[in-house]
C-alpha cells in the first residue's frame, strides 16, 4: 500500500467508519502518532473536507434571535467571557474559513476585501483544489503613505494558493483624492473588466469597519483617512464600513460624500451577489454591523457570543424606542 492509498484509507476509517485511531494503528501496522499525522495531512490536503453548517439554534437562543430579526443564516462561535478580542477574532476567522471552504468550489468567483479579520481568515486555510476558479479583490488598497499592494496581494494570494486558483488584483487607491477621477477609472477598460469579475461573484467575504476597539479596523489604523477625513465620516453620522463604503447606522449610504470616492462595491452593488458572508468578532464593531444588517449586506454571518449578544440588545433597544 502506497501513501496515498494509506492516506485514503485511514481517512475513510476515522471518518467514514467511526474507528478509534488505536483500531486504525493497529489495522495499518503503525503508530497511533503516524494515525494523526496521516488524518492531519487529509484534512490540509483537501482530502477530507468539514462544513460547518449554520443554524439557528446555537448558543443560547442568540442565533435564532438574530435569525428572526435580520433573516440571515447565522453561526455564533462559543468563546469564553475570558477570551480577549484578538482571541475571539482567531477563533471567528478559524469556522469562516473552513466555512468558506466548504461552499466554495470549481467554476466559481469569490470576491474578497481585506482588512485585519480577512488577514486572520486567510491564515486559517486549508488547501482545496478548485478548477477553474477566480478570487477577485474587492477594494483598492493604495494610499498616501504606501501602495497597500504587497499586503493585499499576500492577502489574496493565500485564498487563490489554498483554492488553487487564479488571482486577480484591484490596482487602484482604497479612496480616490477626487470623485472625477475615480468616475474616469472605472471607464478604463483593464478596470472596467475587474469590475465586471467582482460583479460575476458567486460568493464575497468581508469584515465590519470599526474606528475604535481592541482589534482597530485596518482602514482606520493604517493611514487611508486623513484626519479631517475621520471629522468629515463622524459630522455625517457614519458608524463604520464594508469594503471601504462607508454606512450610518441606519444602513443609509448614497449621499455620504466620502463614498463618491471610495473604490469598493456599494451594498447596491453587493446585494446582487447570492451570497455574501461577513466575519465579525468584538463588540466594537456590533453598531456598524447592525447598520450592514439593515442595509441588507449580509446573507451568511460568523460572530462571537460577546458580539451576538450585544447585537441583540442594541436592535432590540432600537425597537424599545420606536
Amino acid at each position: 500500500m502506497n501513501h496515498e492509498e494509506t492516506l485514503l484509507a485511514a481517512s475513510s476509517m476515522y471518518y467514514l467508519q467511526d474507528m478509534k485511531m488505536e483500531s486504525i494503528a493497529s489495522h495499518l501496522h503503525m503508530s497511533r502518532s503516524s494515525v494523526s499525522r496521516l488524518l492531519k495531512q487529509a484534512r490540509e490536503s483537501g482530502l477530507v473536507e468539514i462544513t460547518l453548517r449554520p443554524t439557528p439554534t446555537r448558543a443560547p437562543g442568540t442565533s435564532q434571535a438574530i435569525h428572526n430579526l435580520f433573516g440571515v443564516e447565522v453561526y455564533v462561535v462559543p468563546t469564553a467571557d475570558s477570551a480577549t478580542v484578538a482571541e475571539r477574532l482567531e477563533q471567528v476567522a478559524m469556522t469562516t474559513a473552513r466555512m468558506v471552504s466548504g461552499w466554495f468550489d470549481s467554476d466559481m468567483v469569490l470576491g474578497v476585501a481585506w482588512g485585519t479579520t480577512l488577514a486572520a481568515i486567510a491564515r486559517h486555510l486549508n488547501k482545496r483544489t478548485t478548477r477553474g476558479s477566480t478570487i477577485v479583490q474587492l477594494n483598492g488598497a493604495a494610499n498616501n503613505h504606501t501602495s497597500g499592494v504587497d499586503y493585499v496581494a499576500n492577502l489574496v494570494s493565500l485564498f487563490g494558493d489554498a483554492f488553487d486558483a487564479r488571482v486577480q488584483l484591484f490596482p487602484v487607491p482604497a479612496f480616490f483624492d477626487y470623485a472625477e477621477t475615480r468616475r474616469a477609472m472605472w471607464r478604463e477598460r483593464s478596470i472596467a473588466r475587474v469590475l465586471e469579475l467582482q460583479r460575476r461573484a458567486d460568493i464575497v467575504l468581508f469584515s465590519i469597519g470599526a474606528v475604535a476597539g481592541e482589534v482597530p479596523s485596518h482602514v482606520y489604523s493604517a493611514g487611508y483617512l486623513e484626519r479631517e477625513d475621520i471629522d468629515l465620516l463622524e459630522a455625517e453620522g457614519v458608524v463604520g464600513d464594508v469594503c471601504t463604503v462607508f454606512l450610518r447606522a441606519d444602513g443609509t449610504y448614497e449621499d455620504l460624500s466620502l463614498n463618491e470616492r471610495a473604490t469598493g462595491p456599494t451594498p447596491a452593488e453587493l446585494t446582487r451577489v447570492p451570497r455574501r458572508v461577513c466575519a465579525v468578532a468584538g463588540e466594537s464593531k456590533a453598531v456598524p454591523l447592525l447598520a450592514a444588517l439593515r442595509a441588507g449586506l449580509i446573507t451568511h454571518l460568523v460572530l462571537d457570543e460577546q458580539t451576538a449578544t450585544r447585537l441583540v440588545e442594541l436592535e432590540e433597544s432600537s425597537a424599545a424606542r420606536t
